[in-house]
């Protein structure tokens, strides 16, 4: 009678609970929402409802409330507030509820929510049920939600699992335990002794399972990749297993035995094999089979193919296993499918360094995919293309790309002309050829071109013959003085302009070539006058045609033609453009005033080299062309100005200060009420000089007070303005003799400036300048430190044993030797620092810091290098002024960096002479 009148009672209370909405219901409601505002009113009025049932506990429709807030979960809605109704659900007895509360946990928790540590004693549970699909739902869970604390209470619960009798949980256990391994590598050990054993199941769903978990396994660990070396030959007789089998319907994808299996032994022989010869040796066979066996009409048969060629190409294969793969990535060229295509010439291009000889083979496939409307391929075709440049082919390769570059898109040209200088450069056997390549390029990309294809293509023609240079001018005279448009062809101009002034003599005595009359002298100036008042033509290209024009008119003999010239350029002193003004104003008084230094001043730069450390490919390579001017009155601005941003060819400051305020009082002593003022070295200041580029020194003075803030000012407020006047700067003449400019900064072109009227201080001075063995040469002058012209106009007998000289050891120490040599005179104290290198390693980015009392002055010239190499030397100047009777002491700062590993020393010298009261 109890039961009955239970029975009753439920029934009568599920009468009076209203019925909720079904789920297909409210997928209805939703997608009959007209608009987003309706979406949102069903979604809130459901998930009202929903709230309100969790707070009544009604465990009836649980179930279905949780399936319904899944939805709404997936459509972007909140639906946090049903995570604990999802674990109420795992905790049910039916299997209904654990399928919707585990799939709730699933999507709902994750290890950042309190709520997901309440779950394991659940899943724990669940693990252990008899039924397998119970299991098999907290198996899916675990490997879905773990965190790392999870992963380690229930690892041992899941290997017992990867033992179980049963299929199917098998399968499930394995997989968690990838998931397992993936979060917490170290549980790696469980597995291994359960992991082996699923090799040897026939069932393919546990054989999938078990290899990818032993490829997981193999990656996180070379010990465990060591200790699965063993399975080859499992491994080898499974996959020969699949590919002799005969037809089985439960596996067959298109006509191949479980290609998914297939690709998963494939990538896990890749590994084990990888640098192991005898894991390769016993591979070679099957991977040769399946290369050779595997249908390949169909996409699972390509699949299988492409992961054999990777396979091959990674492991230590045989010669002619290496051609056969890279034949099948040439029949993928040919395959209608642009994926195929695409991933065939991205895993040639990654393989090419392999067996360069097979990949030549299919040059021309790989050359006609330059013209696939894909622009994917495309740009994987033609770096595969320059990939395969060799000395043999380099003229017909370049044909190629010369076509594929003049019909490429906009974003291939800048990265295509730098390439094709590059591979012209390091291929070419013939100058003139080179040179005729360089101006297609030109040509062929316009205004992509990168400056340092400017660049290069100047440096080729100046370091070339007489022969050569007339030639490529007047090529370049003909390809220039027909344009209608010049918009788009300004790196053409530059070079075609640069070298009409340079060899301007050269080009007008020139024979007739490939039809191609050389101009006559009006037929230039003319030419010239035209670009220049031409609107389309850039500044940068004026500034070319300034400097180009100014140089020649010295080459020219008609007296018309030069005083024409003197026009155009005269014209110029009044341009809007500050940069073309004064170039206009200062090449006319070359004109009027100077007019007997100017053949002088203009004359041919000497042949030059570049430093190409920087050219990488990437990005705006334009530092290559500094110091085409630079033996010349009026350096190119734009190539200078490029340089000076991207600091490739032009001296780097290195004393790169740190702004650390305990960095600075552990130097100076800490709070000692001796604080100093120290002087803080600018290293090789460069001015942006329109006119040569001489290594003027700038000395700062910076003297602290005795508040911390100033400290810091010696490090971080150091005003590059300062008003001191620099001192002479002493230039090495052609006979070593130093020659003392009276005013450095006069070099500078600018507005306020008169360049011309030092110019009778350095009067024949120019080439020696330039090619002076103190500079180390126009080479040393542009890709080195320069020796720093001497502050002090006595220092130079610094070094000779004089009586009032004295020498003290500053730093002993792990071969690096550093010495003060000291000299007095006129009540400061000169010191000439010399770091020697004892050992056999370079020490890179060297830096020396030094501070003194607060009652002197230390001013601190640039050193002569920031790098020592082996028996190498460094020098720096520095000179010592006090207000005051006091004892001299020097606290120093030596760092540099040897064999990639930072040094630091610190030490403090005294000692010094007497003579600064």
């Amino acid at each position: 009678m109890a039961t009955i009148r239970q029975a009753i009672n439920e029934t009568i209370e599920r009468v009076r609970i209203p019925t909720p909405t079904r789920l297909r219901d409210l997928i209805r409601q939703i997608r009959a929402a007209r608009t987003a505002a309706e979406e949102r009113a069903v979604v809130n009025r459901e998930c009202a409802y929903i709230r309100s049932t969790f707070r009544e506990e009604d465990s009836v429709w649980r179930c279905r409330n949780i399936a319904k807030l899944l939805y709404i979960h997936m459509l972007g809605y909140p639906a946090h507030f049903g995570q604990l109704e999802c674990l109420k659900l795992t905790a049910s007895p039916r299997f209904t509820d654990k399928r919707i509360g585990y799939l709730g946990a699933m999507l709902l928790l994750d290890e950042r929510q309190d709520v997901h540590l309440l779950i394991t004693n659940c899943l724990k549970n669940d693990l252990n049920s008899p039924t397998q699909f119970v299991v098999g739902l907290a198996l899916c869970t675990l490997g879905a939600i773990a965190s790392p604390e999870m992963s380690r209470d229930l690892a041992g619960e899941v290997e017992k699992l990867m033992r179980s009798p049963n299929a199917y949980i098998r399968k499930k256990a394995a997989l968690c335990a990838f998931r397992i391994i993936k979060r917490v590598p170290e549980l790696m050990e469980i597995f291994l002794p359960a992991t082996r054993s699923l090799l040897n199941e026939k069932n393919h769903g546990i054989l999938i399972a078990g290899v990818t978990l032993i490829t997981e396994m193999c990656e996180k660990s070379n010990d465990t990749l060591t200790h699965f070396k063993k399975i080859v030959p499992n491994l080898v007789r499974i996959l020969k297993n699949l590919i002799l089998a005969g037809y089985s319907p439960e596996h067959d994808v298109s006509g191949v035995s479980d290609p998914f299996l297939q690709v998963k032994i494939l990538r896990l022989l890749r590994i084990l094999g990888h640098n192991d010869p005898d894991a390769s040796e016993a591979m070679n066979d099957i991977l040769a089979q399946v290369a050779t066996n595997t249908e390949t009409s169909k996409n699972v048969g390509n699949t299988i193919l492409y992961e054999t060629v990777l396979s091959i190409m990674d492991i230590k294969s045989e010669g002619g296993l290496r051609v056969l793969a890279v034949n099948i990535l040439g029949r993928f060229l040919l395959n209608s499918d642009k994926n195929i295509r695409y991933v065939a010439l991205n895993t040639l291009l990654r393989t090419v360094h392999a067996d360069i000889s097979a990949v030549q083979r299919h040059r021309s496939t790989i050359l006609e995919c330059l013209k696939d409307p894909d622009v994917s391929i495309r740009r994987r075709a033609m770096e595969l293309s320059f990939a395969l440049i060799n000395a043999q082919n380099i003229r017909a390769m370049a044909k190629e790309l010369l076509i594929f570059l003049e019909k490429a898109d906009s974003e291939f040209k800048a990265q295509c002309s730098s390439r094709m200088v590059l591979v012209a450069e390091r291929y070419s056997t013939s100058v003139r050829w080179r040179l005729d390549t360089l101006l297609n390029v030109l040509i062929a990309a316009g205004n992509y071109v990168r400056d340092d294809v400017i660049s290069s293509t100047i440096q080729l023609i100046l370091n070339s013959t007489q022969d050569e240079q007339s030639y490529i001018g007047v090529k370049l005279w003909d390809s220039i003085h027909n344009l209608n448009a010049c918009e788009d062809k300004q790196p053409l101009l530059q070079v075609a302009i640069w070298t009409i002034g340079e060899f301007g003599d050269l080009i007008l005595n020139a024979d007739r070539i490939e039809d191609i009359h050389p101009p006559n002298e009006s037929e230039i100036v003319d030419f010239y006058q035209k670009l220049l008042w031409s609107p389309s033509v850039s500044v940068i290209t004026k500034q070319y045609a300034l400097v180009s024009l100014a140089k020649l008119s010295t080459r020219i003999s008609s007296k018309e033609e030069e005083q024409k010239t003197k026009q155009i350029v005269e014209a110029f002193g009044s341009h809007l453009n500050i940069d073309l003004q004064q170039r206009g104003v200062e090449f006319s008084q070359l004109f009027r005033d100077y007019s007997h230094m100017r053949n002088a001043l203009l004359e041919k730069m000497p042949k030059m080299q570049i430093n190409r450390s920087s050219l990488n490919g990437n990005g705006n390579d334009g530092g290559s062309g500094i110091g085409l001017y630079d033996d010349n009155l009026v350096n190119n601005l734009d190539l200078i100005e490029n340089s000076l941003d991207d600091g490739d060819n032009l001296i780097v400051p290195n004393n790169k200060i740190n702004n650390d305020s305990n960095a600075l009082l552990d130097l100076l002593g800490g709070n000692d009420d001796d604080i100093l003022s120290n002087t803080i070295s600018l290293n090789n200041s460069v001015n942006k000089l329109s006119s040569i580029t001489l290594p003027t020194s700038i000395t700062t003075t910076t003297t602290a007070s005795n508040n911390n803030q100033d400290l810091l000012d010696l490090l971080g407020g150091l005003d590059l303005t300062s008003t001191s006047t620099p001192a002479p700067t002493a230039i090495s003449g052609s006979t070593g003799t130093p020659t003392t400019i009276s005013n450095p900064n006069s070099f500078v072109i600018s507005p306020t400036s008169n360049l011309v009227n030092d110019l009778n201080e350095i009067n024949n001075q120019t080439t020696a300048i330039t090619t002076s063995s103190s500079f180390g040469g126009l080479d040393n002058l542009l890709n080195s430190n320069p020796t720093t012209g001497s502050l002090f106009s006595d220092f130079s007998s610094l070094n000779n044993n004089e009586d009032n000289s004295k020498k003290l050891t500053a730093l002993d120490k792990d071969g690096l030797f550093v010495q003060l040599v000291t000299k007095t005179s006129s009540g400061s104290l000169q010191i000439m620092m010399i770091a020697v290198n004892n050992t056999l390693n370079t020490l890179e980015q060297y830096l020396f810091q030094a501070a003194v009392p607060k009652s002197f002055t230390l001013q601190m010239l640039s050193p002569s290098g920031s790098s020592i190499s082996p028996g190498g030397t460094i020098t720096q100047e520095m000179r010592v002024t006090s207000s005051a009777k006091a004892i001299l002491r020097m606290r120093l700062r030596i760092s540099y960096t040897v064999n990639g590993n930072p040094v630091l020393e610190q030490t403090e010298v005294s000692g010094f002479p007497d003579a600064l009261e």
